[in-house]
């Protein structure tokens, strides 16, 4: 059976949106003894769950699914698996954590609808040469995330495009 391996270690950073894990983190796939683990790193960036502040009363940012959100943030970053893979991980860790069917039914229809904008966003990062892993040893919570805005990063690419 799947389970996290490991217990979620993060520290916020001073942006108020991003967290850093202090720890490495691991998830096991499908049955036990499967061999197929995903090992985020220590150093990584995420922000949990990208829910719009509208539907946070709903859904807030941070919920029982925070540790599945981790994987699924990993997954879109690395893309070391079909979006449509990613997505199914983060279903199956929910149902790990035991999170209410409703929301993992909002959540991961969500992901299926509109994840296809952080899959680019992450594609465009890595090409840029951008990583989401801190390279430093310690991690100071005083520190911001250097991670562009998502138009920003649009209109750089828009203006490459045009030569300017």
């Amino acid at each position: 059976m799947s389970r996290f391996t490991r217990a979620l270690i993060v520290s916020p950073l001073a942006d108020g949106r991003t967290w850093v894990l202090v720890e490495p983190f691991s998830y096991d796939v499908g049955e036990l003894g499967s061999g197929d683990t995903i090992e985020v790193s220590r150093g990584f960036k995420t922000d949990f769950a990208s829910i719009p502040r509208l539907f946070w009363i709903a859904l807030p940012k941070w919920g029982k699914y925070g540790n599945a959100a981790v994987i699924h943030d990993w997954l879109y970053m690395t893309q070391e698996r079909s979006r449509a893979e990613a997505d199914a991980i983060l279903l199956e860790g929910m149902g790990v954590l035991e999170v209410p069917r409703w929301q993992c039914f909002l959540i991961f229809r969500a992901v299926r609808w509109f994840g296809w904008f952080a899959w680019m966003r992450n594609r465009w990062e890595r090409e840029a040469g951008y990583s989401r892993i801190m390279a430093q040893e310690a991690f100071r919570s005083v520190e911001r995330s250097d991670r562009p805005g998502f138009i920003h990063q649009g209109l750089l690419r828009w203006r490459k495009r045009l030569g300017r």
